[in-house]
């Protein structure tokens, strides 16, 4: 073969092989970007003639089914109303979808491989989708949404399973009513300035200054990096400068030489942001991201409703390296770091889990219309963040402050709980985030309320955790 010959021949195949790549672009390598793009009207309308699986909490409670409306279309409802909104989400023609309607919509719409799908056409069997069987516990939602409720907060709990990482609760408030979410008269007024933003998902979207449950992520770095034991006594002093600005306690006590449980015990600033500045930024760093943070959070929820925990400055995560980054303050949950309570509940679960860290999951299983499990999560590790003997001390440093230090409000009779209260600081007049995180032997959990007039995470965040502890050991 001649080289002109041969050179037409090359420029034919690589025209071909141009050809397939872009032809090839939408229909497979991009496919499921486009079907979960909510412009994407074409892709919505058709899947109105499918009807969409069931979701059910753990327990067996319903919380989304397909309802049969003109033309062979089919349209969502929500039993539960505004009860499991964040976690479920919506799926309506008109606006997309939203929470696991979106995460799990192959599963839902029973997409498989499109020769499958088109077997069953020929065979005429109808489009339908898979029940999604949830890790969500009826139970303990409820409790957490009333106890928000209660009070009459803005916030959000999270719950996990301990041993699997299955979400247990989430709930974020304020809520909305799903099935009302397809009026665009609703929805404009849900996105309304002054409506408290009730379709954000606090839980996962929302990042806070976590405050003194921070303390545990420092504590976890300085135990296991082998600098620090339990019982290493550190400076507890008032008015210590840390970065070259005095830091206060709470309350301006002076704590003078401490151990290191009572410092956790009794949540020492001055103590811990001392801790931080010997650990250095590289090792909190490093601890950090074992943990999750500077990270979008492995969880099958939509990436656009989950947010990376961490140092922010300027809306961007800037690495605890940065000379831009107080250690001291940042190691204590001040000094611009912000973190989901999704995230706070993944660090709890870790240390109750011997230092392994899951991956957190809200599907447990997808049934097919003949009763067949078509998929199975289950345990999912993440990393190894600490060992197991760093672990167990921290655990029992934790076990302390709900004994007898500012955790008490969380204790429950006849079980153990480990736990590490948390009051941000926002202003100078007494505008705070409290927090609560932490365990039981089967359930985490973190409990932050938005914005409180001088209130405090022992106080108002630490009742809210315990009910919901109970309500799971039940």
């Amino acid at each position: 073969m001649n080289p002109p010959v041969l050179r037409l021949f090359a420029l034919v195949v690589l025209l071909f092989g141009v050809l397939v790549a872009f032809t090839s672009r939408w229909t497979v390598f991009e496919a499921e970007a486009l079907r979960d793009n909510s412009l994407n009207r074409r892709e919505l309308l058709a899947e109105q003639k499918i009807r969409r699986g069931q979701i059910r909490t753990a327990d067996g409670v319903l919380l989304a089914r397909s309802v049969r409306g003109p033309g062979g279309t089919f349209t969502r409802r929500y039993p539960d109303g505004e009860l499991f909104a964040h976690a479920v989400g919506y799926s309506f023609t008109s606006l997309g979808r939203a929470g696991l309607e979106r995460s799990r919509n192959d599963e839902l719409t029973g997409r498989r491989t499109e020769l499958v799908t088109a077997f069953e056409s020929i065979l005429g069997r109808a489009e339908e989708g898979f029940d999604v069987r949830t890790t969500l516990s009826a139970r303990g939602q409820r409790a957490a949404v009333e106890a928000l409720r209660a009070g009459g907060r803005t916030g959000a709990v999270v719950a996990l399973n301990v041993d699997t990482g299955g979400v247990l609760v989430m709930a974020s408030a304020p809520s909305y009513e799903p099935d009302g979410v397809a009026d665009p008269r609703v929805f404009r007024r849900l996105n309304a300035e002054g409506s408290g933003a009730p379709l954000v998902n606090r839980a996962t979207q929302n990042g806070y200054p976590p405050g003194s449950t921070m303390k545990v992520v420092t504590a976890a770095a300085a135990l296991d990096s082998g600098r620090f034991e339990p019982t290493s006594q550190v400076d507890g002093t008032n008015n210590r400068r840390i970065s070259g600005v005095p830091l206060q306690n709470f309350g301006g006590r002076d704590w003078g030489r401490i151990d290191l449980t009572t410092a956790l015990t009794n949540s020492v600033n001055t103590a811990w942001a001392g801790v931080a500045e010997d650990l250095g930024g590289g090792v909190l760093q490093r601890y950090m991201e074992r943990f999750g943070f500077y990270a979008e959070p492995p969880l099958d929820y939509p990436d656009a409703q989950m947010s990376a925990s961490g140092v922010r400055k300027g809306g961007r995560l800037v690495p605890a390296t940065s000379d831009r980054v107080d250690v001291g303050r940042m190691a204590i949950g001040q000094g611009d770091l912000f973190t989901t309570p999704l995230q706070m509940a993944s660090v709890a679960q870790t240390i109750a889990n011997g230092g392994m860290r899951l991956e957190p999951h809200l599907m447990a299983r997808a049934i097919d219309r003949d009763g067949r499990v078509v998929e199975r999560v289950g345990a999912e590790e993440a990393e190894q963040v600490v060992s197991r003997s760093t672990a167990r001390e921290l655990t029992a440093m934790m076990r302390q402050v709900v004994r007898e230090g500012t955790g008490t409000a969380a204790a429950l009779q006849g079980v153990e709980v480990a736990g590490k209260t948390g009051t941000a600081e926002l202003n100078l007049q007494g505008l705070n985030q409290p927090w609560f995180i932490g365990f039981t032997g089967r359930v985490a959990v973190a409990v932050t309320l938005e914005r409180v007039q001088g209130g405090t995470g022992g106080v108002l965040a630490a009742p809210i955790a315990k009910r919901v502890l109970e309500t799971l050991g039940e």
